[in-house]
């Protein structure tokens, strides 16, 4: 038996085999792949670090007793009709220690007629939470709504002691 030369074959040997579609795009897909993949881990990361502190800054009893107040004002609910319901995006800052705090929030809030923000500015002394601001912005109008009673409003005094 003779082995057929490359002359005798012919067009079998001229023709190149064709790689597979993998062999071919390996090289810049396997790193599009990394970089991807690392992207989504990276916006996971991020999606779950700002879940958290959303969820932190939710939890205060400022920011539960700021959203309950503006819920219950009769002059909030003529604004954006009811229910009125909380955003999602809470900006500011809340910070406590034990019995003490402070928080000085921007929370979006909405209804079906309208959109506002709620301003949030408390101190926490001896575990209660007073507001030196508390109003709702309304979006598309000049109007703000204080939220604070009038006992609230009223500066404190200080009071001296007898030697």
């Amino acid at each position: 038996m003779t082995r057929a030369t490359d002359k005798e074959v012919g067009f079998a040997m001229d023709v190149p085999q064709r790689r597979s579609w993998w062999r071919r795009n390996a090289r810049w897909l396997v790193p599009l792949i990394i970089i991807l993949a690392m992207a989504v881990l990276f916006v996971g990361v991020f999606a779950l670090a700002a879940s958290f502190v959303m969820g932190m800054m939710k939890s205060s009893g400022a920011y539960k007793e700021g959203l309950a107040r503006a819920k219950e004002c009769p002059a909030v609910q003529a604004a954006l009709g009811t229910p009125i319901k909380d955003g999602f995006f809470v900006t500011g800052n809340v910070s406590t220690g034990g019995t003490s705090g402070k928080a000085d929030l921007a929370v979006p809030i909405s209804g079906p007629k309208g959109k506002a923000t709620l301003c949030v500015v408390a101190s926490k002394s001896a575990g209660q939470w007073s507001f030196s601001t508390l109003a709702v912005e309304v979006k598309g109008s000049s109007e703000n709504i204080s939220l604070l009673e009038e006992k609230e409003k009223e500066p404190r005094q200080n009071v001296e002691r007898a030697p």
